[in-house]
C-alpha cells in the first residue's frame, strides 16, 4: 500500500503517528512552522527544523528547502520536513491522506476535499465536515477512538494526569519574552529548581521528576504559554521514547487509513 501522506504538525503526538505510519510502509511528508513551539523536542520530528535531521527510534526526519527535494528524501528512507505552506505542498504532492496533527484546537482552514482521506486529531475538528475521521486525543477510556460524525471531547485546559499530577507538571511562561534554558531535557530535578528563564525571570518546577520537555532556546514566548514539562515518574528513558498516549493515537490513525484503503 504505497500511499503518500501529508502531515501538518510535527510535535510529539504527531511524531508518534509519523513513526508508526513510516514503519508501516507509507510515504510520509511533514509540514510545520519555521519555528515550531514543540516542548517535547527529543521525540518531535519537527526538531529537524532546528537541528537539520532528527532521529526517533530508527526513523529520521530531515529538513529540506524545496518541493523538488521531497522525492529524493523519500527515496533515501527519510521523512522530509518542509516549512512551506502545506497548501502549496498539497497541491504539488497530491497526497492520498492529509492529517492535521497540530492539535491546535483552532477552526480548520481545510476540508474533506484536501485528500481522499482527511484525518484530524483532537477537538475543534468536525468529522463529516472538516475531516472524514477525527481521532480522540484526550487521555482516558476513549483515547484513540475513531469519530466519523461530530467532534472529539472538548479541551478542559487541564493537562492529563500522570502519576497523580496534572497542571503542576507543566511549566508556563510568567511573561512575554525570550526563553533561556537552565536545565536540559532528561535532567532529574527537585521542586524549587530553576528550569529556565524568560527574560531573566526564573521558572521553577513545583514537583520532583525528570525534565521531559523544554521549548527551544531563544524562542519568543507569550504569557502563559507552555514552555516545559516535568514528568513526576522520574524515568529518564521516557524523554527519548514515544509515549503510550502517542502510540494509542497513532494506532487510531493507522486503523482509519486501513479501513479507507483496504
Amino acid at each position: 500500500m504505497n500511499l503518500t501522506i501529508l502531515i501538518r504538525g510535527g510535535g510529539d503526538l504527531a511524531s508518534a503517528v509519523i513513526h508508526k505510519l513510516k514503519n508501516s510502509g507509507f510515504r510520509i511528508v511533514l509540514c510545520d512552522l519555521p519555528a515550531p513551539s514543540c516542548v517535547r523536542r527529543t521525540v518531535s520530528y519537527c526538531n529537524a527544523i532546528y537541528e537539520g535531521d532528527w532521529e526517533i527510534d530508527g526513523v529520521t526526519s530531515s529538513l529540506i528547502q524545496s518541493l523538488d527535494e521531497i522525492e529524493p528524501a523519500l527515496d533515501d528512507g527519510l521523512v522530509p520536513v518542509l516549512t512551506l505552506p502545506d497548501r502549496e505542498v498539497r497541491d504539488f504532492l497530491k497526497p492520498d491522506v492529509f492529517i492535521d496533527a497540530t492539535i491546535s484546537k483552532k477552526t480548520p482552514d481545510y476540508d474533506m476535499s484536501w485528500a481522499p482521506l482527511v484525518i484530524g486529531l483532537g477537538p475543534g475538528i468536525e468529522a463529516g465536515r472538516d475531516a472524514h475521521v477525527v481521532i480522540e486525543t484526550k487521555r482516558g477510556h476513549y483515547l484513540g477512538q475513531l469519530i466519523h460524525e461530530g467532534e472529539a471531547i472538548l479541551n478542559t485546559g487541564i493537562p492529563g494526569n500522570i502519576a497523580g499530577v496534572d497542571k503542576d507538571r507543566v511549566l508556563r511562561a510568567p511573561k512575554a519574552g525570550t526563553a533561556s534554558n537552565v536545565r536540559e531535557i532528561g535532567d532529574l530535578v527537585k521542586a524549587g529548581d530553576i528550569i529556565l528563564t524568560v527574560d531573566g525571570e526564573p521558572v521553577r518546577t513545583v514537583i520532583d521528576g525528570v525534565v521531559r520537555g523544554l521549548i527551544a532556546p531563544g524562542f519568543k514566548v507569550h504569557t502563559g504559554q507552555k514552555i516545559g514539562d516535568v514528568d513526576p515518574r522520574g524515568d529518564q528513558d521516557y524523554v527519548r521514547t514515544i509515549s503510550d498516549k502517542g502510540r494509542t493515537i497513532a494506532g487510531g490513525v493507522l486503523e482509519a487509513i486501513l479501513v479507507r484503503f483496504k
